[in-house]
């Protein structure tokens, strides 16, 4: 039913309207730029005798140009079908977290797991006297330039609990 009622307002009066879009006035387009008259290049022949006229001296400059390059040396690949890192990593084992299989097992020295991150920034906040930026450095093979900037910048959620409020207070 939809579609018999959409095309009868579609179809009404489509003489008439096509009429009046036809005998509209158009608008009148953008002046083009001068540059962009290629038609009235061809007219001039002067500017076509320009355009294909050969300049000897800019031909001598172009035959004085000499260009040397070489190819730099091939390379000969001795491992065959092997895939081999070019720089091997240190890494070093992690202080596992509570998640067993799905924790990060190995890091590269002088990065650190999410797990590791949140239990050292804990551990400082908790006993900054014990896990100083000097001993966290030490432990998880880190700079101490970092560890200064990770215990400054960022720190850890704490949990308030604040009592119930009960209706006799309010």
């Amino acid at each position: 039913m939809g579609g018999r009622l959409t095309r009868v307002f579609r179809t009404f009066n489509v003489e008439n309207r096509a009429r009046r879009e036809i005998s509209k006035e158009k608008p009148t387009p953008a002046p083009r730029h001068p540059t962009s008259r290629l038609d009235e290049l061809a007219g001039h022949p002067e500017i076509q005798e320009e355009i294909y006229r050969r300049d000897d001296r800019l031909l001598t400059f172009l035959k004085d140009v000499y260009v040397e390059s070489r190819d730099p040396p091939v390379r000969v690949k001795d491992g065959g079908g092997e895939h081999l890192p070019c720089k091997q990593e240190e890494k070093r084992l992690t202080k596992l977290g509570h998640l067993g299989d799905l924790d990060v097992k190995k890091v590269p020295k002088g990065k650190i797991s999410i797990v590791e991150a949140l239990t050292l920034l804990n551990n400082h906040k908790l006993r900054p006297q014990i896990w100083t930026a000097e001993k966290i450095a030490a432990e998880y093979s880190l700079e101490l330039k970092e560890v200064n900037s990770l215990l400054e910048f960022f720190i850890p959620f704490a949990v308030q609990e604040f009592p119930k409020e009960t209706k006799k207070a309010i």
